[in-house]
């Protein structure tokens, strides 16, 4: 069985000190980014995910930066099809190719706040920005798989003769990661993306949601938390002192929120949340901070062996990658590089071979 792939999310700032801060935004410190994509390189990160979001800095301009300033970690890119032609951000992908050697991959979202998307002008449902979605996703994958010119007319996008001068260099195209829980998101992986990537749950439960995508040959993989330290006991000892003094009305505002969003993703998480006995969905995984933070906050914790250990019966689950944060980010990051990934590295060693 291939290695498990181990990605980091870059924070939109320096990484909050807890899981109950509000945000840090209005403010993009490219020293403070850039120095935390440096160590990410050097403790051997595989990729690191840039969001998009209204709150966020536009990730594009970030990356064709950080791009020259680093040499082996690569960049997995977030996008909602719909703000941006897919020729054009078919260019612009094949441009961060050129300047990044490579080094750019692709998380296509949908979308998970109507709200949101209406900022951008966006009205469209939860299924029929899908359904867009799999437009757009036909279209670059056509330019990439060198269909020029391409001519296309569906019901979101019309094209006429469309050709790129610049192609992605080496040939080929970026992967192509999926997020979304529903039944549609899952479609549209299986038809056009490389990975399925979904928020977390306990090994069974994403072994059972994972089922389709794995038999149509697609890979898994999912958005996580993880706090790891030397016993269990210290473990736990840090999430109590994280949640002391929470910030109450945060906390209102992200359940408000997710009262209007119409993304599955999310919405399931919470439902994992609520369900949890005692804010622990099995042994390993706290939900304490899924009501401030949202879907990706579910937090597998323990000690370093256990981390290791559970992380690692994800694989049997079907799962090939994790996209981790931590509180504080940075330090959990160098955390679980330096003490988590080597003790994983020695039981993927000791797996029975084919």
């Amino acid at each position: 069985m291939d290695a498990l792939r181990f990605h980091w999310c870059s924070p939109p700032d320096t990484g909050q000190a807890t899981p109950t801060d509000i945000y840090k935004i209005g403010a993009l410190d490219m020293g403070e980014v850039t120095d935390f994509v440096q160590e990410a390189e050097e403790l051997g990160v595989d990729s690191l995910l840039f969001g998009i979001s209204n709150y966020l800095p536009d990730p594009l301009p970030v990356l064709g930066a950080l791009s020259q300033v680093t040499d082996r970690v690569k960049f997995m890119l977030a996008y909602r099809p719909g703000l941006m032609s897919p020729t054009l951000f078919a260019q612009v992908v094949n441009t961060l190719a050129w300047m990044s050697d490579r080094r750019i991959s692709l998380n296509i979202v949908s979308g998970i706040s109507p709200a949101e998307q209406a900022g951008y002008g966006d009205f469209l449902s939860h299924d029929e920005r899908y359904a867009r979605c799999g437009e757009f996703l036909e279209i670059i994958r056509g330019l990439w798989e060198d269909k020029q010119p391409m001519s296309y007319d569906g019901k979101h996008y019309t094209l006429k003769d469309a050709s790129l001068g610049l192609g992605h260099k080496g040939g080929g195209r970026p992967e192509i990661y999926i997020s979304g829980a529903s039944a549609v998101a899952q479609q549209t992986a299986l038809a056009s993306g490389d990975c399925w990537l979904r928020y977390g749950d306990t090994p069974e439960g994403i072994a059972k949601a994972s089922k389709p995508v794995l038999d149509g040959g697609t890979r898994v993989g999912t958005r996580m938390h993880v706090l790891a330290r030397p016993t269990r006991e210290e473990a736990v000892a840090e999430l109590a002192r994280l949640m002391r003094n929470p910030d109450e009305d945060h906390e209102a505002w992200i359940r408000k929120w997710v009262d209007t969003t119409d993304s599955e993703a999310v919405k399931s998480s919470y439902r994992l949340a609520d369900g949890a006995k005692d804010e622990w969905l099995s042994p390993f995984i706290w939900t304490g901070a899924v009501a401030y933070r949202g879907g990706p906050a579910l937090c597998i914790v323990g000690s370093y062996e256990e981390v290791a250990t559970y992380v690692h019966s994800y694989k049997a689950a079907g799962v090939s990658e994790f996209i981790f944060s931590g509180w504080p980010t940075r330090d959990e990051m160098r955390n679980f590089f330096t003490h988590v990934v080597p003790l994983i590295r020695r039981l993927e060693e000791q797996e029975p071979t084919a």
